[in-house]
This record gives C-alpha cells, structure tokens and sequence, in this order.
C-alpha cells in the first residue's frame, strides 16, 4: 500500500504547491476540500466534485457517529464505498462540533460528555473514541481529538483549552498507532495568543504527526488576527509536511493563507451559500435574492466551464431561488464549489509560474469589480 507523503514542486514566496500521496490517490496542493460533513457534499452528486476538479472531501465524526454510526458504516464497507466517493477522505474528529452543536455538555480530561441535537441521546468523547471512530470510517487522513474555543476568550481559557489539547493529542497519536497508507493531523491551538501557538506548534511538530493543522481560527476574530496567527506558527511547522487550515473560510481568506504558506483548506461557505441564494463569482458575490435580478438575462459567468455559471441566466436563477427550488441549490452550491476549485488551480499555476502575488492581484480586482461586471 501506498504511504503517506508530501512532495513540494515549486515554491513562490511562502506559498507552495505540490503533491501529497496517500493510498486511494494524489492531492494537488494548495487543495481545498469539500465539506461532505453526512457522508454527503450537500446537493452534489459525488461524480460532479470530482469532475469540479476535487481530490479529497471532508466527514466528520460527530455527525457520522450519531447517524448512521461508525460501526454500521464499517460494516456496509467503509466511508468511502458509503457514500461512493473513492479518492481521499478526511475526517475531522468532532471536537468543533461537540463545542458547538451539542447539547447539556461536560468537558474534563477524560474527553466530552454530550447530548446529541438530534435525539437527546447521551455520548461519550475521547480521543481514544475519536480516532476509533475514525479508523472504522476508513478515512485516509484523521483529526487529533481537541478542544475549540470561540474568539474572543481569555487568555487562560485559550491555556487551559491549548494544554489539554495537547494532551488529547498525545493519547490521539497512540491510539492512531500506524494504519498503513493513513495519516493523523495534529491540530494547533492557542487562540489569538502568540506565545500559546508557538508552544502548540513545536510540542506537535515533535511528536511525530504526518501534518499539522492550525484550529481554533475563522471562530469570530477579524482576519487581521488571523493571518498573524498563521505568520506566527509557519516558523514552526514542518516543511515536509502538509499545513492545513481548518474551516477557512472565504476566497480572500484562502489565498491570502496559501500566500502565507498553507496547503489545505475546508469550509462549508460554498455549500451553505449555495443553499442561500447566494453565488461566488469571479466578480466577487451574487446575491440572487435581489430583485434586480429578476429581469437579468445574463450568466453567473459566460467564462465559466461549469454549466451552472454559464448555461443559466441570473433571471432563471432569482426566479428558483425566490420560487423555493431545489434546483436553485443544487445550480449555485455546483457553482460555487466550481469558483472555488478553479480558483485553487489557478493558485496551484500561479505559484509554479512564480507569479503567485499577481495571481491575488488580479482575483481581488475581479472582486472589486462586482456583480454588474
């Protein structure tokens, strides 16, 4: 079986492009990922991710442990037969999610006490039942267990939540143990103290991970803030391994990072704003909601290779969006997902071209142009 590795091709300033292999197939980097948090990239067939250009989606192990169970997806195969998606796959390990969506919750060293959202039902937490969950998934890359703090916090809650964070992580990387052709994440945390991530990134880099993420950002602070918490740990990650940015976040937000040395990325923004009526373009945003819309016979982007850009007016699209339709998120969730991966090999083009800062230029003078562009 393959093993897990990461290849840098070409680098321009602090960004990089290249490769990571895993055993079900090659991730182009900078990459970003689907979130396909249900066994499901919501309103897209998997065929279609692929074909936008995608190699590897995200699942998450709070949602698929509560439904339909980890063991039951084991069962009937693995993750990736289960939802018919055989590239990579990362899971993250439910922590973020316990934070947030959870009900009645108790966190102590052990791991997390919770009340699932939907049924009420009582779960247990821990690192060891995370990466449990997560080898029984299958999936190619997995997630430290940690905790996730919302910004603004004080600087001993990002402390206290940073040093137990590590020790999950400690107990994350024995229960991994070694799965041939899969990797486990580190996950580094410390808010928006510089000194608390600094200390996270080097106890992880030192204990062995196959790549290294920066948590507990894109959770309310301004991008300012950030952008200098990633400036302040790239020092201190690994540079043979990959650097994944979790949650993040909106086009400007993603090659802002990647010029700062990033190399993965997963947001729900292009899903969730697919849903909502709201479409990302070369322009910058299209709110179809608008009335202005209503009398619009052009195309999201005439430009466009995906048909959802091109093939349909903005007049249709206002009218399935105004109308309730299913089509209209399935339309623009299948173009978003479409800016977002052109928009990440334009990146992958630029950096090897060693013309990355100009790449950045030109997309933020698309944006500023807006949607009557």
């Amino acid at each position: 079986m393959t093993g897990f590795s990461l290849k840098i091709a070409a680098i321009d300033g602090a960004a990089r492009t290249g490769e990571i292999t895993t055993a079900r197939g090659k991730i182009r980097t900078p990459a970003f990922m689907p979130v396909g948090t249900a066994a499901t990239v919501k309103a897209m067939y998997a065929g279609q991710v692929r074909e936008l250009g995608a190699d590897i989606v995200l699942g998450n192990v709070y949602h698929l442990m509560l439904r339909p169970g980890a063991e039951r997806v084991a069962e009937l195969g693995g993750l990736h037969k289960f939802m018919n998606w055989p590239h990579p796959i990362l899971t993250d390990s439910g922590g973020f999610q316990v934070m947030s969506l959870a009900k009645l919750r108790k966190l102590d060293e052990n791991g997390v006490t919770f009340q699932s959202h939907i049924d009420g039902s009582k779960h247990v937490l821990t690192p060891e039942r995370s990466m449990e969950i997560q080898a029984l998934l299958g999936s190619d890359i997995q997630m430290q267990f940690d905790e996730c703090i919302r910004l603004p916090a004080s600087r001993e809650d990002q402390e206290r939540a940073m040093r137990l964070s590590l020790r999950w992580a400690e107990r994350s990387r024995k229960a991994f143990a070694e799965q041939e052709g899969r990797a486990v994440f580190g996950i580094v945390q410390g808010g928006d103290d510089r000194p608390l991530r600094v200390e996270s990134a080097k106890a992880l880099a030192a204990m062995d991970f196959h790549g290294l993420a920066v948590g507990g950002l894109a959770v309310g602070e301004p991008q300012d803030v950030m952008l200098a918490m990633i400036e302040t740990v790239e020092p201190h990650l690994p540079a043979q391994k990959p650097r994944y940015l979790m949650g993040v976040g909106t086009p400007d937000d993603i090659l802002q990072s990647v010029a700062r040395g990033i190399d993965m990325f997963d947001c729900v923004m292009p899903t969730r704003a697919g849903r909502h009526g709201l479409a990302y373009t070369r322009f910058g945003r299209v709110n179809l909601k608008n009335a202005k819309h209503a009398n619009d016979p052009r195309p999201l982007d005439p430009e466009s290779n995906c048909p959802a850009a091109r093939d349909y007016s903005r007049a249709y699209l206002h009218h399935l969006v105004k109308s309730g339709e299913i089509l209209a998120m399935m339309l623009l969730t299948w173009n978003n997902l479409a800016y977002y991966q052109d928009m990440m090999a334009g990146a992958r083009k630029a950096i090897a071209d060693g013309r990355y800062a100009d790449y950045v230029a030109e997309a933020k003078e698309g944006w500023a142009k807006g949607e009557n562009a």
